[in-house]
């Protein structure tokens, strides 16, 4: 994709998701454009071209680039990542800049512009993202996914984000039927991951990085004693009541 036509498609993905068009500031660099939060007017994006040398990339004239705002908890992994560069001319620890000749895919892209528009529309607005970690139950379905599998792997296994999790919640994983009981106690060491996967049915644009701490039997926790505790369903992402909270942690103990 042409440099105009990637540029073309991340301000019309703003404008369309966002509400923001880009505002060229500085009559020196009129290639070089700002995206900017509605609420507080502060930048979640900056495009510019610039000497690929000054990125620490041989052989190259100049490149397009979008610096993106990130947590630093996600800043190590998002440069292991091909096409992701510590930030051009911004705090390195909580923004990264991203190549934008090809080698990062468009829903990449986006993904991290939603994420940094998230955090950036937070900051001094009144609001605050969360930072005391909580107690999570999450479905999932034996039918469609291994979990046992992966989780022997290394320990961790990647779960779609469809719910605010910070690094440090608790997550707890309950398994429908036919099993219809907790499984999995984790604890999520990463979360709004910018991930691509679509097989046509099921798509994951945002993931959180799970580890493995506890292992239940099926009778440690079925369905029949959670609707006791208070939970009678696990339908989607929910919090844990304290009554569950407190059983579970006793089983863990034992």
């Amino acid at each position: 994709m042409s440099r105009e036509k990637m540029r073309d498609r991340i301000f019309a993905f703003a404008a369309g998701r966002f509400g923001t068009r880009p505002e060229y500031l500085w009559s020196r660099l009129p290639d070089c454009a700002v995206l900017r939060c509605s609420n507080n007017g502060r930048w979640y994006a900056v495009v510019m071209d610039v000497e690929g040398s000054r990125l620490g990339l041989p052989d190259r004239g100049k490149v397009d680039i979008i610096d993106v705002k990130c947590s630093p908890m996600m800043t190590g992994s998002l440069l292991a990542m091909k096409g992701i560069l510590p930030a051009y001319h911004m705090n390195k620890e909580n923004w990264i800049t991203v190549l934008l000749d090809g080698t990062v895919e468009e829903e990449q892209i986006t993904a991290l512009l939603e994420m940094s528009h998230e955090i950036s529309s937070h900051s001094g607005s009144g609001r605050t993202l969360r930072t005391e970690p909580r107690e999570w139950l999450i479905p999932a379905s034996p039918a469609m996914y291994d979990v046992e599998q992966d989780f022997r792997r290394d320990g961790t296994i990647i779960w779609k984000q469809t719910a605010n999790y910070i690094a440090g919640d608790t997550v707890f994983i309950y398994m429908a039927a036919p099993v219809s009981a907790i499984l999995y106690k984790c604890t999520a060491i990463e979360a709004d991951i910018p991930y691509k996967y679509d097989n046509g049915s099921y798509h994951i644009r945002k993931a959180v990085k799970l580890k493995l701490l506890h292992r239940f039997t099926k009778d440690d926790m079925p369905l029949s004693a959670m609707k006791e505790l208070g939970v009678s369903a696990v339908r989607g992402p929910r919090g844990v009541p304290d009554t569950l909270s407190s059983a579970l942690k006793k089983l863990c103990r034992e």
